[in-house]
């Protein structure tokens, strides 16, 4: 059996770079305050619950730390 190689997982790469980098980027205006909520705003219509882990490791890829880290730039403060 081939393998498909690079392609083979195009979709789903295609959909982080959509969301990280893209037109979706632009909605989640990731890096200010609040851009974890409207990440999960935005894909809770599609992933339902999944979109608050996914959305995590989004936020990761975006700005380089998770939302909870002190590095996070984007977090509110108290």
């Amino acid at each position: 059996m081939a393998s498909k190689g690079r392609g083979s997982r195009g979709g789903a790469e295609t959909l982080r770079r959509y969301w990280t980098s893209g037109p979706g980027a632009a909605k989640i205006r990731w890096g200010t305050p609040g851009d974890w909520g409207r990440c999960t705003k935005q894909l809770h219509k599609y992933m339902g619950a999944r979109a608050k882990g996914y959305c995590q490791l989004l936020h990761r890829r975006a700005t380089g730390v998770y939302t909870g880290s002190r590095a996070n730039v984007g977090r509110r403060r108290r």
